[in-house]
């Protein structure tokens, strides 16, 4: 079984992929904070993570995929300050935090299938979850992690030696780096420790979502979730876990603190982070009118499948500069994609084909080795796809081994190419085609292109091969 490599943000380099158990992958995504819209930076993050499963499943691997809804406990700074997000969304659209979290998991689940992303194994909220939290936090406190003040239970991050070995980050930086008006808890010892557990009291004392625990009536912290729930459903050290850059110095460094702390095992063996998303050379934000969903892609026109192709057209590990020429330039190829795998499939149901030559497979083949090699090393998505267009306009490839080894591969790239159809031949289309074949050998290209303009007004469009003519849909 060929292996996949990537880049490991633990290690700070390239990696074969080696998993606990032969043949299965334990896979953890960070899923969304569930109080806004899914927009485009969510949309690339997610379709890369897709591209990671995917490939990981034509290697044969077989991937346990468990990915968390965050419902509750993720505050407005991942720091432990500002209010709940949850609630922060209730107040902006007018909804209880229940119909806000309610609505905006469907948005997501609604985003994710516009554009073809599989759906996980496992799909955890953190309000069904908070017993498995409550059970972490408790073993913590067991092992002499955490403390207790009026407000909150913390982590203790100067108990764990390790703390920082993900970012790089010492806790002497981390002392640096935090401003003043972060600290909110003066009973806090270290501006880094991480709440475990909100208590129903001072600025949460008013929180809508509470439940009873050991520390009193209260809400989880964020970091915990993802622990707590990650380790539930797929074993205390799991094969690789994905999630944005922006998570890499705080939220994902907590949960290795937390999880470790623990079990004393090695929490991630392999940490996959997608790099962040500029719209038109800028930072996205609603202030600057550049936030987009697949709602705002759909209304300018633009298929949800070709924004999946262009985000494939940038590595998961650079900057994406998001632009609506670009995505006009992609949407274009992939209607040229969509057209000739119309062609090739009419090819091959209308037309009488010679059988494929040896040299057919063999080349095919070649092509999807080096595709493959592409993914395997880091995932390298431009460069799969500049192979995949060298493939297409290959003319010495027989129309059916072409046709067998694109959708082959789209059952990585998740094009949905399997779903184009072919126009319907009826009688009278045929009857026209052959009348403008016989004129056509009879040299009257006047009449013939008449009856190429008959074919037009009724919907379709012809295209001469050089297996015969071709009969596709006019749009």
């Amino acid at each position: 079984m060929k292996k996949l490599k990537i880049y490991n943000t633990l290690t700070k380099k390239i990696e074969e992929i080696n998993p606990l158990k032969d043949k299965q992958i334990t896979l953890y995504t960070c899923g969304p904070t569930v109080y806004d819209y899914t927009h485009l930076g969510h949309i690339r993050t997610y379709i890369n993570n897709d591209i990671l499963k995917r490939t990981l499943e034509y290697l044969g691997y077989k991937v346990i995929h468990t990915m968390n809804i965050t419902d509750v406990g993720h505050l407005t700074d991942d720091a432990d300050s500002g209010e709940d997000k949850l609630e922060k969304g209730a107040k902006k659209h007018k909804k209880t935090v229940w119909e806000v979290a309610q609505y905006f998991t469907d948005y997501f689940f609604y985003t994710i299938d516009e554009v073809n992303i599989k759906k996980p194994n496992i799909i955890c909220k953190a309000t069904e979850h908070i017993q498995q939290m409550i059970n972490l936090i408790k073993k913590l406190e067991e092992k002499g992690y955490t403390y207790e003040t009026s407000q909150a239970v913390y982590f203790n991050v100067t108990k764990f030696k390790n703390y920082g070995k993900l970012s790089g980050q010492s806790l002497k930086d981390k002392l640096t780096a935090v401003r003043e008006e972060v600290v909110l808890d003066p009973e806090k010892k270290h501006p880094a420790d991480f709440a475990l557990w909100f208590k129903r009291t001072g600025r949460f004392a008013n929180h809508t979502m509470h439940w009873n625990s050991p520390w009193g009536d209260g809400f989880p912290g964020w970091h915990i979730e993802c622990s707590a729930m990650s380790m539930h459903y797929l074993g205390e050290t799991i094969d690789i876990h994905t999630g944005g850059e922006d998570h890499i110095p705080v939220h994902h460094e907590n949960e290795i603190a937390q999880s470790e702390s623990a079990t004393g095992k090695l929490f991630v063996r392999y940490w996959l982070h997608n790099a962040f998303l500029l719209i038109e050379g800028e930072k996205m934000s609603k202030s600057k009118q550049n936030f987009y969903t697949i709602d705002d892609i759909k209304a300018k026109g633009f298929s949800p499948l070709a924004l999946r192709l262009h985000f494939l057209s940038g590595h998961y590990r650079q900057q994406f500069n998001f632009t609506f020429k670009a995505l006009q330039a992609t949407e274009n190829s992939f209607k040229s994609l969509q057209k000739k795998i119309e062609e090739l499939k009419f090819l091959n149901k209308y037309l009488r084909l010679e059988k494929p030559k040896e040299k057919n497979y063999r080349l095919a083949k070649e092509f999807e080795q080096k595709f493959i090699d592409c993914l395997t090393e880091d995932l390298n998505t431009p460069q799969a796809l500049a192979e995949f267009w060298r493939f297409i306009a290959r003319e010495d490839i027989h129309p059916l081994v072409k046709l067998k080894q694109i959708l082959k591969l789209d059952q990585i790239l998740g094009l949905k190419l399997d779903t184009i159809k072919t126009v319907n031949i009826t009688a009278e289309l045929k009857k026209l085609i052959r009348e403008r074949e016989e004129l056509k050998k009879k040299r009257n290209f006047q009449k013939a292109d008449e009856i190429r303009n008959i074919i037009n007004q009724k919907g379709f469009e012809l295209k001469d091969t050089k297996q015969g003519t071709v009969v596709l849909s006019k749009n």
